[in-house]
């Protein structure tokens, strides 16, 4: 989500530079990119559902993330070069398309949302002033949940996911902008009192999500396309941590991460409108594309399945604005793949 050097992580630059790593570089890949499917994979064509952004004026950028479902199973998305007053969280009906303000502030940068199975609550991270808000149901009475520095070091969280205590887990994304393995996964208590490293020397760690059973986390890094794996006890204790796949991307990079009911991974794609599609053991068992006549889109950042249904709504965005897709995932949604 960056087009150039992270300065000033207060300010529009900091929009500008997170538009690019799909939140790497961005360099607009077409669709017949290297990462193409091999003969035993299944493509899978999106479908366009909504239009609901154009490059912003302020910050010459639009990018959609965090897409989840809530209770009466509306869509939410963020936009994260938003400028002050403009919608930094949408709404879509899913049946319509039609997209409507439902929430913005003067200073958020937004990458990632998803509700807490603690309190309801709905939570975002600020990747531009390394804070995480929260929100009630309905948009308002916005709260500062966490911020400041874990171990020394301010955060720049990129994506979280919820454990069933209602316990954080974010993929910090520090050392993105310098190129430098700085990056961490941190947990934070549901209280918002403690924060706990778990994994360090990460680099540009992205997207995050506990596997079906919640024994562990996969995670991905989007300097090194590469997905790891995370395994935790009953504690939220790491007992073990591996490369689990290398993401064959081309240009594109490895952005969100999100798993559905039968444990297999979806890997957003920035640099490329396309997701790959894992099961738990690494092989690849799907692309969802883009139809290539759709131009102007560059990056497929997330995906939220439906909660006990296989339709799937895409985030993809482009200097030709944000958009929503569908398509039928290969297994039902969960928790694990509604937000985050």
């Amino acid at each position: 989500m960056r087009p150039s050097p992270l300065r000033s992580l207060a300010g529009l630059a900091a929009l500008g530079l997170l538009a690019l790593t799909g939140c790497g570089t961005q360099q607009g890949l077409a669709d017949d990119s290297p990462a193409a499917a091999s003969p035993a994979e299944r493509t899978i064509t999106a479908k366009r559902l909504a239009h609901l952004t154009r490059p912003h004026e302020q910050t010459g950028m639009t990018l959609l993330e965090g897409p989840l479902l809530d209770a009466r199973g509306r869509l939410l998305v963020v936009d994260v070069t938003a400028p002050a007053g403009e919608p930094k969280v949408i709404r879509v009906d899913v049946r319509t398309g039609k997209g409507t303000p439902f929430h913005t502030d003067e200073r958020g940068a937004y990458t990632s949302a998803q509700y807490s199975p603690h309190d309801g609550r709905l939570y975002l991270t600020d990747y531009a002033h390394g804070e995480i808000v929260s929100l009630d149901p309905d948009g308002g009475d916005r709260q500062v949940f966490f911020t400041g520095k874990v171990d020394g070091a301010a955060m720049h969280p990129d994506d979280l996911a919820f454990d069933r205590r209602g316990n954080l887990y974010v993929s910090d994304s520090r050392g993105l902008s310098e190129g430098t393995a700085e990056g961490r996964v941190v947990r934070i208590s549901r209280d918002g009192k403690q924060a706990t490293v778990l994994a360090g020397k990460l680099a540009a760690p992205n997207g995050i999500s506990f596997d079906a059973e919640y024994r562990g986390l996969w995670f991905s890094e989007l300097t090194e396309n590469r997905i790891s794996y995370l395994r935790l006890d009953e504690r939220g204790e790491v007992t073990s941590r591996h490369t689990a796949i290398r993401v064959d991307g081309g240009l594109a990079q490895t952005d969100s991460i999100a798993v559905d009911a039968d444990g297999n991974l979806y890997q957003g794609l920035h640099g490329r409108p396309a997701m790959a599609v894992y099961d738990r053991h690494g092989t690849r068992l799907a692309t969802i594309e883009v139809p290539a006549r759709h131009q102007g889109l560059e990056s497929a950042t997330n995906v939220a399945i439906t909660p006990g249904s296989t339709r799937a709504y895409l985030t993809v965005s482009g200097p030709a604005g944000g958009y929503v897709y569908t398509f039928d995932a290969l297994a039902e949604g969960i928790r694990q793949s509604n937000g985050g």
